[in-house]
């Protein structure tokens, strides 16, 4: 790691964060949601910064020798023990002396609300200092697309198919970032690289916080959603505006919403532009407009009130 600091402003935004690349010259997908949360992750954490990758997409994009993707410190971990590898490199250049460094471990959905999770939990448990950030695309894109824990309700995967039967995955998102909150962590957010600044704005607090932080971002996936590689941000910034995603923090024992919309946008419209929504009916749209509501009513029950 290299001995000088990149020193970064308080307040980070697109006008003065940094030109310097932590995360380029990969080969992820065209629109890639994961790659961009990194390299955002990245340009706020700073060159002094160890991350962690389980065997997920962005090991495989970055790590193709001899073209590295990485310019500071980061290695591929085993795909359940990236939470716990994180904890050792922290830990370990902590006893080696080092100062101003932050760990940092990234991992998608299935690496994180399933496979993950035990490790996670250890991790949280301990207060190790690593901010976590999982990398939200709703399944396990690098496999070939199958469902995961965080796969929404109607979802036509390799292991959902949809048909007379079936509208594709029958269950909902886990309640993930309420699970972590569950842990009583020191902070913990969602997100979306459809609202950059939010994202970097929430980045750039799990920075300062010791002990461990952790951040769901919501991360499209144009060649698993079958959606335009140009609309990457756009359909991620939908998601949020129809609800289906929410914006909100987890700081000293409360909840609460960074974004409370009045009213939201079309859920029909934002699941009809996206192939592995083509097959719903009205009756399976419903039942997601449903479980939005209850959600949202639940929340702003017990977080405002």
């Amino acid at each position: 790691m290299a001995d000088t600091i990149l020193e970064q402003p308080k307040k980070i935004t697109a006008k003065n964060i940094t030109d310097q690349e932590f995360f380029y010259g990969h080969k992820a997908c065209a629109g890639c949601g994961g790659s961009l949360a990194v390299r955002l992750a990245l340009k706020v954490l700073g060159e002094r910064t160890y991350a962690a990758f389980p065997a997920g997409c962005m090991a495989a994009v970055g790590f193709i020798f001899p073209q590295m993707a990485f310019t500071n410190n980061a290695i591929i971990t085993t795909f359940p023990g990236v939470a716990s590898m994180a904890s050792g490199i922290a830990a370990g250049a902590k006893a080696m002396g080092q100062e101003n460094f932050k760990t940092v471990a990234f991992a998608g959905d299935g690496g994180t609300a399933d496979i993950g999770l035990q490790a996670l939990s250890g991790m949280i448990d301990r207060n190790d200092d690593v901010l976590y950030i999982c990398y939200d695309n709703e399944a396990y894109m690098n496999t070939g697309i199958q469902k995961s824990g965080l796969t929404p309700y109607g979802t036509q995967t390799t292991t959902t198919p949809a048909g007379k039967n079936l509208p594709g995955t029958i269950t909902h998102k886990k309640n993930l970032f309420e699970i972590i909150a569950a842990h009583d962590i020191a902070y913990a957010a969602t997100a979306s690289i459809g609202y950059p600044q939010d994202f970097i704005n929430k980045v750039n607090k799990a920075k300062q916080i010791k002990g461990t932080t952790f951040i769901h971002v919501y991360a499209s996936c144009p060649t698993g959603w079958g959606t335009p590689t140009h609309t990457a941000v756009e359909i991620a910034k939908e998601a949020v505006d129809a609800g289906l995603i929410f914006l909100a923090e987890y700081e000293n024992g409360d909840f609460k919403l960074n974004r409370n919309p009045k009213s939201f946008a079309s859920v029909k419209e934002y699941l009809t532009k996206q192939g592995r929504f083509k097959h719903m009916t009205d009756t399976d749209i419903e039942e997601v407009i449903k479980h939005r509501d209850i959600k949202w009513e639940r929340m702003r029950k017990k977080w405002m009130d």
